[in-house]
């Protein structure tokens, strides 16, 4: 006989007390996070939720890229498990709840049922993937993209980051080279909650967003090619400045971005001089550009009117210009029955809630072409992430954990 679970509801206050107790591993002087992967902090989190979630009764294993699986048994273990989670590392100068909120809030799920002793037909599972933010390691998301066969574990595992440290070599120096083969441990659907970070549902008053897909992403890097003369003797009309051919290049790349709008982006996050010298023109300037749009066609048309400002602009300053994508990611579309899912909890508790599509990219994304997939976002303050300052409220986080809860036992509970 099924346990009544309409009324059901997590603790919200253990959920809160759990993100602020996570939050002392590699916090910041401003109150963030600074905890990338697979750091001796991000080794920390990590014991720290195999223990929380051992002592909840779940069974926790760990693939070959560090990924933490927590499972809760189910009456029906010849069901693949409906899964939850996101990730635990952070920016260098991150927050506290931008994926943390999802894992802990996975957590929190599987302790609430516990407390109610109800018991799901399919088993439960929640997941911290390694690496979503892609700050020490390229590319983001890169265990989960290496769960859906985009990358093999041999490439993740050869990955450097800036001092030269493997990814192979990180996960030993922190313990968490699992002897799971990555995909292996099979999902059948999968829902992520997640704060925004964005500013619309708070602009509109709303608690919940209902995720229908996230945008397309395409990458790039640049080359801006000059010549480097005296900054002194040089005449303005005769030089070949690489930091001025960039100037005008961000400025083309926001142009770009409006007349394609309303919702495509673009951003230049990185720029460095080759060789800079206070009394030299800049020969050489290198870039990112990161471009993003929920329609694949406006991805091909703004990439396509963006190269040919650049080459305007390389011709009347007399500059080489090269621009490499070097990844691109296609709009991905959420499974249709687990977004009404979302909704259906959503309303159900009450709750005011809109659909939407994400701006950023999450693990979510990378499974969804492989594993039914849909998102639960809730607001942020100011809609601001990948900054210290990155807040949330309980009221939010606690509505957010209970749209997950029941979204998870729609789906653990529905006929096989």
């Amino acid at each position: 006989m099924r346990t009544t679970t309409h009324n059901l509801r997590v603790d919200g206050s253990r959920l809160w007390s759990t993100i602020l107790e996570t939050a002392t591993f590699g916090a910041t002087p401003a109150g963030g996070l600074n905890r990338l992967t697979l750091s001796p902090e991000d080794g920390q989190v990590r014991d720290w939720f195999r223990e929380a979630c051992e002592a909840a009764g779940l069974e926790v294993g760990v693939d070959a890229l560090g990924t933490q699986f927590a499972l809760r048994r189910g009456r029906d273990m010849s069901r693949p498990p409906v899964a939850c989670g996101s990730h635990l590392d952070t920016q260098p100068t991150g927050g506290r709840f931008d994926g943390i909120l999802g894992t802990l809030a996975g957590l929190e799920v599987m302790r609430a049922l516990n407390d109610a002793g109800i018991e799901t037909e399919a088993p439960l599972l929640v997941i911290n993937w390694t690496n979503e933010e892609g700050s020490r390691y390229a590319p983001a998301m890169m265990a989960s993209a290496a769960y859906a066969g985009e990358f093999t574990t041999e490439d993740i595992l050869s990955r450097r980051d800036a001092a030269g440290i493997s990814v192979g070599e990180a996960l030993d120096a922190i313990g968490y080279r699992g002897t799971e083969p990555v995909g292996a441990r099979k999902i059948g659907r999968f829902v992520e909650l997640h704060i925004e970070q964005g500013p619309i549902l708070e602009a509109e008053g709303k608690t919940i967003g209902v995720v229908e897909g996230g945008q397309g992403i395409a990458w790039f890097d640049g080359t801006i090619q000059g010549f480097e003369s005296h900054a002194g003797t040089t005449p303005m009309p005769r030089r070949r400045d690489a930091l001025l051919g960039l100037a005008e290049i961000a400025l083309a790349v926001e142009d770009v971005a409006k007349a394609h709008g309303p919702s495509a982006v673009a951003t230049i996050g990185e720029a460095v001089i080759g060789a800079p010298s206070r009394n030299v023109v800049p020969g050489q300037v290198r870039f990112t550009l990161d471009l993003r749009d929920p329609r694949s066609a406006i991805l091909d048309a703004a990439e396509a009117a963006l190269r040919a400002r650049i080459d305007e602009i390389a011709e009347r300053r007399r500059l080489t210009v090269a621009l490499t994508r070097i990844w691109r990611k296609e709009p991905v579309p959420f499974d249709p029955a687990i977004v009404d899912s979302v909704e259906a909890a959503a309303g159900a508790l009450g709750l005011s809630h809109r659909r939407m599509v994400s701006g950023a990219g999450h693990d979510a994304c990378n499974l969804a072409g492989q594993v039914p997939t849909a998102m639960i976002f809730v607001p942020c303050r100011d809609g601001v992430s990948h900054n210290e300052s990155e807040s949330a409220t309980q009221s939010d986080c606690t509505a957010g954990a209970n749209v997950l809860l029941h979204t998870l036992l729609a789906l653990a509970n529905a006929p096989a």
